[in-house]
């Protein structure tokens, strides 16, 4: 009886741990490509980027390069790129310090 107890606990934590995950991933992705519109930056399963230049009920055309477009399976976007946030974006400068040998200073030579 104890070993029954064990195995039910054990498949509770696989599902909690991966079946679970799993799925609300599946939903994700398949609500991502359900939204897709022409002018979506979009990253497909082969790794081609481009932007989505029109929509049919399975298909996706993606515009690779200009007057270039490729047929792909709505299953086959990966992803959609997300728009950069309005953040100031600065660049840090590495502070530069002289070498105490080349700091310019009194020297008394």
């Amino acid at each position: 009886m104890g070993y029954l107890i064990i195995i039910v606990v054990l498949f509770a934590v696989m599902w909690l741990f991966l079946v679970r995950p799993q799925r609300r991933r599946q939903v994700e992705q398949a609500r991502m490509q359900g939204t897709l519109e022409p002018g979506d930056e979009v990253l497909t399963a082969g790794g081609i980027h481009g932007t989505v230049a029109r929509l049919e009920e399975d298909i996706v055309h993606v515009e690779v390069a200009p007057n270039t477009v490729i047929r792909v399976d709505r299953r086959a976007i990966a992803s959609v790129a997300q728009e950069p946030e309005d953040e100031d974006e600065t660049v840090d400068e590495p502070e530069t310090t002289p070498h105490p040998e080349q700091a310019t200073g009194d020297d008394a030579s």
